[in-house]
């Protein structure tokens, strides 16, 4: 049931932001031990790039996977690595959580890295 509600938040949310090559759509997908973030262009319907905390780079610092300072540094890499690809702004894509906790951290984390929403 709480999944069904959530997709069906995500979906409502997808309607409205749709990320291009430019100002791509950053979604975010947590789970209870990781968190992910995509770029996805919906113009070409591609994956530009993505992180999450089981990647290399997050894994070399040793931080919690699932705590606020986690996500935050999730964050902070996946500004580096849009950076890196040549992205400046995104639309943020909440996929249907509630913009606290970890998402909100991790959305800090990418403003703090240089990204604007």
């Amino acid at each position: 049931m709480k999944l069904e509600a959530r997709l069906r938040r995500h979906k409502r949310i997808t309607k409205k932001i749709k990320g291009t090559a430019q100002r791509p759509r950053i979604v975010v997908f947590r789970s209870k031990k990781h968190i992910y973030v995509q770029f996805v262009n919906d113009e070409l319907q591609r994956v530009l790039g993505g992180i999450s905390t089981l990647s290399k780079e997050f894994r070399e610092k040793n931080i919690s996977s699932n705590d606020i300072e986690g996500a935050r540094e999730i964050g902070r890499l996946a500004a580096q690595k849009a950076q890196k690809m040549g992205i400046r702004k995104g639309s943020f894509d909440r996929a249907g959580y509630r913009f606290h906790g970890r998402v909100k951290a991790l959305a800090e984390g990418m403003r703090e890295g240089g990204i604007e929403f």
